[in-house]
């Protein structure tokens, strides 16, 4: 067992060339994970990684065994697919991976997990495009486009970004009329974690820049600053159908803004479809289209 431990150690630090990020994801310290990497290197009396200050980075031998972890994890993925797929009943470990944004999907995680709780969710949060195959994801849901040989894809909706603001907002700086108004107004923007770069307001009119009164990566954060009436920002219809139900926040500028972006959910055509992946893709396919905004 120490030595699974350690080889699955081994194979998140070469994917995610960081061991604070492994430390994270496994629950331990960066401390704790370089012990486990020097154990498992100097059992094997070969060094796995080039490490410097900045960079975590394998070395020859480390792909070779890197290939071969993967194989092991591999057949020990399909051994337990095989005997999940005996039972009709739905039930162990589910991974998915979701976009950041995922987490304004959390009511119907829940939602999911109290139809079968004999699943155990494994979620990760991220908007890079994650390796399906090679990070033994089971699930994947991503925006956009994705074209991937090894992936089944469905459809799950489509969403619309729209520019919304409170009430008292508005009544306060006024409603912007045209595109080219957002200039005297409080614009809250999003930065893209893995690039740092802001995301686009895709208005009809450009020349102009748009403020940067507050700038985060949570989209739930910006969410939560419009609703407190600090400004305006540019968010997934299906982010803000709620409070605008509610009355909470309101749309401007909606002939403006022109960008439509479907949600896909992929697993890997390799494996046998379980129980458990068969039962989340089809519970997510039935409630998604109503979670959208149309």
């Amino acid at each position: 067992m120490e030595r699974m431990n350690g080889m699955e150690v081994f194979v998140h630090v070469a994917q995610t060339r960081s061991f604070i990020a492994t430390g994270r994801v496994k629950g331990i310290s960066s401390s704790a994970v370089s012990k486990s990497i020097s154990r498992l290197e100097e059992r094997l009396g070969v060094r796995l990684f080039q490490r410097s200050t900045r960079s975590v980075r394998l070395t020859s031998e480390g792909e070779v065994f890197l290939e071969r972890c993967r194989r092991i994890f591999g057949e020990i993925q399909a051994a337990e697919d095989e005997l999940s797929a005996m039972t009709e009943f739905p039930r162990g470990r589910l991974r998915i991976g979701l976009p950041l944004a995922g987490g304004l999907m959390l009511p119907m995680i829940s939602d999911f997990m109290a139809r079968y709780p004999e699943i155990e969710l494994d979620l990760d949060f991220s908007d890079r495009l994650t390796d399906v195959i090679e990070e033994s994801m089971d699930i994947v849901i991503r925006g956009g486009e994705l074209s991937d040989s090894r992936l089944i894809s469905r459809r799950l909706g489509s969403f619309r970004l729209c520019i919304v603001g409170s009430s008292d907002y508005f009544s306060r700086k006024g409603v912007p009329q045209r595109p080219e108004d957002l200039t005297a107004h409080a614009c809250l923007q999003y930065r893209f974690p893995n690039s740092g770069k802001l995301a686009h307001w895709p208005v009809t009119s450009g020349g102009f820049a748009i403020p940067s009164t507050l700038i985060c990566s949570s989209l739930e954060a910006l969410l939560f600053m419009v609703k407190a009436g600090r400004g305006i920002a540019c968010l997934p219809d299906y982010s803000v159908k709620e409070a605008l139900a509610k009355g909470e926040l309101k749309t401007v500028l909606i002939n403006a803004v022109e960008q439509t972006t479907t949600f896909h959910i992929l697993w890997p055509s390799t494996r046998q479809m379980t129980p458990k992946v068969r039962v989340f893709v089809d519970y997510m396919a039935e409630i998604f289209d109503g979670f959208m905004v149309r």
